[in-house]
């Protein structure tokens, strides 16, 4: 089938190219009439302008690249669910790529985006290797990086946004501490993540503020997973380690935990407060129904939008910005007051 052309159109319209093109971009130069005749007649042939073509003139195609680890990971679909909400009411569409976690997979990406004449691109990653290769190299295109960096200076030397993951951790261990818990296990730091060493510093040290010692259990994988959360827990649940609540470095994480608990029959909450975060879709169910610290994802991917276009714009920002979201406690079924009694008999 012969593609129509614009100059299939001026003829059918009788008029030249420049008015043709005009009509489509909305120019003032054209009548109300003339403009509405000719999109009439667009749209009954077919014709569809030239995006290319139109990125050659305006040195704007319309789109973003972003680039997540993960779309199968809860926390990143919805991340990604936003942002392509977000761009589109700026006009902008998406195009999105998966890193599967893998840097150099991430830098292949970038290329591959910015040789598609993406307008900018933003990628979501909290591990420090990302921050580090962002910042040590220069590119033709806006980058913004959604997810912490371990560098005290971020946003000094790239575009970012990020969850206060601090106050998170700090959040969560007050409530706790406020139910009467003082044996509060943090279970699933990651090590090489810079938001799981943020939130982990926010939790020890509201426990030494209440004159409480952290206690942790480390994930040695290089993410947060159900499966993983189970085995931790697991391996706390059968230690002689005291704990009345767990604080679950991520909703997944705590799932895990959900799981242990269940199969050696501990109850949630009246033998184990446990308590979550990111605020997944699931974390609300009726039968799951956790408590857990909202990463506020919409105000995350609105935030990363929005410094992206301010980016695009005419007077992008001369230095390099930093915008924090901070989070919100999601109180539901998981937690409850400390109770010594029910702990001791719990104990015998």
């Amino acid at each position: 089938m012969k593609r129509v052309t614009i100059k299939d159109i001026a003829k059918i319209a009788g008029v030249s190219y420049a008015t043709i093109s005009r009509a489509l971009n909305n120019s003032p130069e054209i009548s109300p009439e003339t403009r509405a005749r000719i999109q009439e007649i667009c749209r009954r042939e077919g014709y569809r302008a030239n995006s290319l073509a139109r990125s050659l003139v305006s040195n704007k195609t319309g789109v973003i690249g972003l680039i997540i680890p993960d779309i199968s990971h809860p926390y990143y679909g919805e991340i990604g669910l936003n942002i392509e909400i977000c761009a589109r009411r700026h006009h902008y569409n998406v195009m999105m790529c998966n890193s599967l976690h893998d840097l150099q997979q991430i830098g292949e990406l970038l290329q591959f985006l910015i040789a598609h004449q993406v307008d900018g691109v933003i990628i979501a990653s909290s591990h420090d290797d990302v921050y580090a290769y962002v910042t040590s190299r220069s590119f033709a295109v806006p980058i913004v990086l959604l997810g912490d960096c371990m560098n005290a200076s971020c946003g000094t030397a790239c575009n970012a946004v990020s969850l206060d993951n601090y106050t998170a951790g700090r959040i969560g261990a007050e409530y706790l501490i406020g139910l009467g818990h003082r044996d509060i296990v943090y279970l699933g730091r990651r090590a090489n993540s810079a938001t799981h060493q943020h939130r982990y510093t926010g939790y020890a040290q509201a426990m030494q503020a209440a004159g409480l010692t952290p206690n942790t259990v480390d994930n040695p994988d290089g993410s947060s997973t159900l499966e993983r959360g189970y085995a931790l827990a697991k391996q706390l649940f059968i230690s002689d380690r005291p704990c009345s609540a767990i604080f679950a470095a991520t909703d997944a994480v705590a799932m895990g935990v959900m799981k242990a608990a269940d199969e050696l029959q501990i109850d949630i909450p009246g033998s184990l407060s446990l308590i979550g975060l990111d605020n997944y879709v699931y974390s609300g169910l009726s039968r799951t129904m956790l408590t857990t610290i909202d990463q506020r994802k919409p105000q995350l991917a609105e935030a990363a939008v929005g410094l992206m276009m301010q980016l695009l714009s005419d007077n992008p920002p001369g230095e390099y910005t930093h915008r924090v979201i901070r989070p919100a406690l999601i109180e539901r079924s998981t937690c409850a007051p400390f109770d010594r009694a029910h702990a001791l008999r719990s104990a015998r």
